[in-house]
């Protein structure tokens, strides 16, 4: 029995002599199968960095597979760079595929414009060679762009701009630097900038139509007292004020920059035709700017995706018309510490669903809480007229009064969230919707029929109780929507007349 045993084992032995290593792999035949044919890789400005795509390669025989070669068309010269299996390089040989199994390949570029001459590159990744060379297409679109960010010093610390002073007298900065003098920034290329750009004391920033402005992370603006910010766009030519990240991922993601600081005492701001999205703050103008009009007068311009206010104004003198502001972490306008506010045509519309939201659509209030109590200001005007103020909370408009400073504001023709089912302002007279001298001929909780809240596209559809409500004469001041067309009169309210949706 136990030779019988022996002889046997000796037999299993040989037959498994015979089974194939089960790592051994035969060369790639040219029938390899990819998750993508072509990478498209986002946007990237010239020498700085893409994210990192990817796709996958597989093997879907029964043998595994050996590719001889994986390596860029353009070889070293390429401007992308590969990771295979963990591996980075340009080039690569002999890498192995098990047999209904795969492997990933990341890809990145940093491309020089001045190296290029068509700012769409291509490149392909190319598997083996000859009869059994298959590869994967490579695409980019690179801009080159002006770059402005802090000098360094000998030791390699950069450039600040002191905001001021904290309580124990030490200087609170930011990463930044002053322009020189009086600035054009034109449309010819992007500006890209790193840190916070300063306008500083007596000078002034004109932004021209069709200009780009990308901020990098905690980057953004300051304008001093006695400086001004110009932004000249039109219908055709807006300019674009947003985060220097262009991947597809991050074109709606809040917070990616800080925020354009109108300092106090500054003045003469003017902004039209322009988009500001996906930073912290949209707009924070601080103080009357020592000029009898307004410090900054805002028209058919559209501010989304703050992760804090869209529109912050604090004790400012503020006058906006076709003014759109949508998707704010807090309230997309606050008009705080009293001041001057004057809206006509406008539509602010927070369906922000980022995190909890503690203030309302529109905050109105005339004090600010300070250590040791509350300091306030007169309110000397806050009205609305033609205005949508809406969101996804019952009560959409909140106005606080301290009795220490004047409180003095109108809604005329505006289209309000306010459901106050509790019944906690039955009694306030701030909210006596009866009292005419404080409310005419609003519309409470109607239907916007906006477009798509998610897009923030609040266009207006055939069904908007919005749709020939607005009040005559201020349509008569702002004869145009944000988009150019005429208003019919009686015109609709807010910043859009109403279309029929597909």
């Amino acid at each position: 029995m136990l030779r019988y045993l022996f002889f046997l084992g000796i037999a299993l032995l040989s037959l498994m002599s015979c089974d194939k290593d089960p790592f051994e792999s035969s060369p790639s035949t040219g029938e390899l199968f990819f998750s993508k044919d072509t990478v498209f890789l986002d946007t990237v400005f010239t020498n700085i960095s893409s994210s990192t795509s990817a796709f996958k390669v597989y093997n879907r025989s029964g043998t595994n597979i050996n590719i001889p070669s994986i390596r860029l068309g353009r070889g070293q010269n390429s401007f992308y760079r590969l990771n295979v299996n963990g591996i980075s390089g340009k080039a690569f040989e002999n890498v192995s595929v098990l047999s209904k199994d795969s492997i990933f390949v990341f890809i990145e570029a940093t491309i020089d414009f001045s190296q290029v001459t068509d700012p769409i590159y291509t490149d392909s990744i190319v598997f083996d060679q000859g009869t059994n060379q298959q590869d994967v297409k490579l695409v980019t679109l690179v801009q080159d762009a002006y770059f402005l960010y802090p000098k360094k010093d000998d030791q390699g610390i950069k450039e600040k701009i002191v905001l001021g002073e904290n309580e124990e007298g030490e200087e609170i900065t930011v990463d930044g630097f002053y322009l020189d003098g009086n600035q054009v920034w034109g449309n010819d290329k992007p500006y890209v900038i790193y840190g916070y750009a300063g306008v500083s004391q007596g000078n002034k920033l004109i932004i021209e139509k069709g200009a780009r402005i990308y901020f990098h992370a905690n980057s953004g603006l300051l304008v001093e007292k006695n400086a001004s910010l110009k932004i000249k766009g039109t219908l055709e030519e807006k300019v674009l004020i947003t985060g220097d990240r262009l991947e597809s991922f991050y074109k709606d993601i809040p917070g990616q920059w800080g925020t354009i600081w109108l300092r106090a005492g500054s003045k003469n701001h003017e902004i039209d035709h322009t988009l500001i999205k996906n930073n912290t703050l949209g707009i924070l103008m601080d103080s009357i700017g020592g000029s009898l009009g307004p410090t900054l007068r805002i028209n058919n311009t559209e501010i989304y995706n703050t992760s804090n206010f869209g529109l912050l104004g604090r004790s400012a003198h503020i006058s906006g018309t076709n003014v759109v502001i949508g998707n704010n972490g807090q309230s997309s306008l606050a008009c705080t510490l009293g001041g001057t506010y004057n809206f006509i045509h406008s539509t602010f519309a927070n369906y922000w669903s980022g995190s909890i939201r503690e203030y309302p659509t529109v905050l109105v209030n005339n004090y600010q809480m300070v250590e040791g109590g509350i300091l306030s200001n007169d309110l000397v005007a806050a009205n609305f007229s033609n205005c949508i103020i809406e969101g996804n909370r019952n009560i959409e408009f909140l106005l606080e009064k301290s009795e220490e400073a004047s409180f003095s504001f109108n809604f005329r023709n505006n289209l309000l969230r306010f459901d106050d089912a509790n019944g906690f302002y039955a009694n306030d007279p701030l909210y006596d919707f009866d009292n005419i001298n404080l409310y005419q001929n609003n519309i409470f909780n109607g239907e916007p029929d906006f477009k798509d809240i998610n897009e923030n596209n609040f266009l207006i559809g055939d069904e908007s109780d919005a749709n020939s409500n607005a009040f005559l004469p201020a349509s008569e001041q702002v004869p145009f929507d944000i988009l150019g067309v005429k208003r019919v009169l009686p015109a609709d309210i807010g910043a859009y007349q109403h279309v029929t949706f597909e």
